[in-house]
């Protein structure tokens, strides 16, 4: 992993569970009445949104419940999940706070929680005040969940989860995962964040670029 990325989160325990640490600025936000529930479970899809809620938890207070998803036994495939996502995947975030409106995928609900809960853009950048910084954050945002996640989510599955061994797929999806992960590396070879002026600020793009 690129260095600077690296540095983006330094895991630390807090009640039990790995979150990834933040500042402890409080700041204003929306205000909301029922804490959000994430249906979700120990996958790279599924710890991005985590990371993102609880950077949010920390710097301004929004709370959250979670309900573990038992992919073993297919729960994601049950018909009470397919409502809240047709797709049958996790993560899935639920909002009581607006007519409990349900977002899926990860990289949509990390800009849901940004545009409707993140009001001082702590972790994105102002569409209309920054429209250039927050393109390029959607770049990287769009890069990571067409390319990077993808593509080695398949050389995981055929490195170590096929039920036979194709060399050619191993090759292929392990070759792309090099290349891309190539690409996060020449981004990061002079800045810390993947968006940004400067050295970058840290955002949704580095959360949702991670593992």
């Amino acid at each position: 992993m690129a260095t600077g990325l690296r540095r983006l989160f330094t895991p630390s325990l807090n009640q039990g569970q790995q979150r990834f640490t933040s500042s402890t600025r409080k700041l204003n936000a929306r205000r909301v009445e029922h804490p959000l529930l994430l249906y979700t479970a120990a996958t790279p899809n599924g710890r991005k949104v985590s990371a993102l809620l609880e950077e949010l938890k920390g710097e301004i207070g929004l709370q959250y419940d979670v309900h573990k998803v038992t992919l073993s036994n297919d729960e994601q495939k049950e018909p009470w999940f397919i409502k809240l996502n047709p797709n049958g995947r996790i993560p899935v975030l639920v909002d009581p706070n607006r007519e409990k409106f349900a977002i899926f995928e990860s990289a949509a609900i990390l800009l849901y929680l940004e545009h409707f809960y993140d009001l001082k853009r702590i972790f994105s950048f102002n569409p209309m005040k920054q429209p250039n910084l927050y393109s390029e954050m959607l770049q990287w945002i769009f890069w990571a969940h067409g390319g990077l996640g993808p593509m080695s989510g398949q050389a995981n599955h055929f490195r170590r989860a096929a039920p036979m061994q194709i060399p050619y797929a191993q090759q292929r999806y392990t070759n792309e995962t090099r290349r891309l992960y190539g690409v996060m590396e020449l981004r990061l070879a002079d800045r810390q964040y993947l968006a940004g002026s400067g050295e970058g600020k840290y955002s949704i793009a580095d959360i949702n670029a991670h593992p």
